[in-house]
């Protein structure tokens, strides 16, 4: 992608700038020179019939109010089609699906669901802990489990308003869960130590945010091939830090180093599912069982959630081939910085998940399909064993 289609499009996806008296004026080579005219005569009615000085403001504020059309969301329909086929079963098999967020938003409506298939029966539950909401299914011994489910989900791409304060405080209890240490992101004195060197002396939540976002975009844009989690100094299971480095770490670290200082903050696990306009490598089209991608906000007070996806950034140094220094790339760590380009789903954002009647260990997400059969956990990377067809169909809201 060319420069200037790069800035093009960047600017395409940023909030529109309001409009000065300059740009609302005509064009210098279209006006015309006035003509000399000879003063008028005053009015002797002049003289007694001022307008109150009230009255006056009001109609210079009202000539110089313009009416502004207001701005019609972009919604986007989506269509996602999730197939699943279980070979070579053992025992009854139990399938737990992660669905689109539940909760409306801004940016994302989950219209519904639809699901057939060989089950002996089937079901979506909640977990209203982990605010997340999961598609089960169970099938008996000796059947091929087999399903088709259909979610309907809307999307608009997702900015943060700086200038939008004194939003409506979030309940405790999510702040508090969003500030606990996990066996993915410890916090630890160690991890500690990291975040509040990197914050300094900041002490405001918005600029402790966006500091600690430049520290770990610039690891995505300078050591793209190493585990974010192990890069940015965290103590990780190397099994954990490895598998995430290349999916789901940057913004895990970011959430980790948050925490750290105090700052409720949660990694949202999602689905790609459209092209992106900033690079080819920032959307998925055709078959999604591979574009699941994790992306992360905080909470600053009066601002609500922020959303940062610094993940993105590594993503376009790889598959682009950029250089750590290329303009493009500069751009792009200033956009991901308060917005989402909502060609992806979010699914929830929950960690350390428990499937309801799993017989398995706790999961540190659950953002894949997950699959136990006679008890045990199915590899779902075995393809001989398990086989998924994701697919995305786009219509406009």
């Amino acid at each position: 992608m060319k420069r200037r289609d790069f800035i093009a499009a960047a600017a395409a996806l940023t909030l529109p700038a309001l409009a000065s008296s300059d740009a609302l004026a005509a064009p210098a080579n279209n006006r015309k020179k006035a003509t000399a005219r000879t003063p008028a005569k005053k009015s002797t009615a002049s003289a007694t019939n001022k307008t109150p000085p009230a009255q006056l403001n009001e109609n210079r504020v009202a000539a110089a109010t313009l009416p502004v059309e207001p701005v019609v969301p972009a919604w986007r329909t989506y269509a996602l089609t999730t197939r699943i086929e279980v070979r070579r079963s053992t025992g009854d098999t139990r399938l737990w699906l992660p669905l689109a967020m539940f909760k409306d938003t801004p940016w994302q409506r989950a219209l519904g669901h639809v699901w057939q298939g060989n089950f002996r029966r089937a079901g979506i539950y909640r977990d209203p802990a982990a605010e997340m909401e999961v598609f089960t299914a169970e099938w008996a011994d000796g059947i091929t489990p087999q399903l088709e489910l259909v979610s309907t989900v809307e999307t608009q791409d997702r900015h943060f308003d700086v200038t939008k304060k004194h939003c409506a405080p979030e309940r405790g209890e999510i702040l508090r869960r969003n500030l606990r240490s996990t066996e993915l992101m410890p916090i630890n004195d160690k991890t500690r130590e990291i975040a509040e060197r990197i914050v300094g002396r900041v002490k405001d939540p918005l600029a402790q945010g966006k500091v600690l976002y430049d520290w770990v975009a610039e690891r995505a844009l300078r050591d793209p091939e190493t585990p974010a989690l192990t890069a940015g100094g965290i103590d990780t299971p190397p099994a954990l830090a490895n598998a995430l480095g290349r999916n789901a770490g940057h913004a895990l670290l970011f959430v980790a180093l948050a925490r750290a200082v105090g700052l409720p903050a949660r990694p949202v696990f999602g689905l790609r599912c459209d092209y992106s306009k900033i690079f080819p490598s920032l959307g998925a089209l055709g078959e999604l069982n591979r574009a699941f991608h994790c992306r992360a906000e905080f909470y600053a007070p009066g601002y609500d959630w922020i959303p940062v996806n610094p993940a993105d950034l590594r993503q376009a140094v790889i598959e682009e081939r950029l250089a750590p220094d290329d303009g493009k790339l500069a751009v792009l760590k200033k956009l991901q910085f308060g917005f989402w380009e909502m060609n992806w789903i979010a699914l929830n954002a929950a960690l350390e998940v428990k499937p309801r009647d799993s017989r398995g260990s706790v999961l540190p997400f659950l953002a894949t399909p997950h699959i136990e059969s006679g008890g045990e956990a199915i590899d779902t990377s075995d393809a001989e064993r398990f086989a998924v067809s994701i697919k995305a169909e786009r219509g406009e809201a």
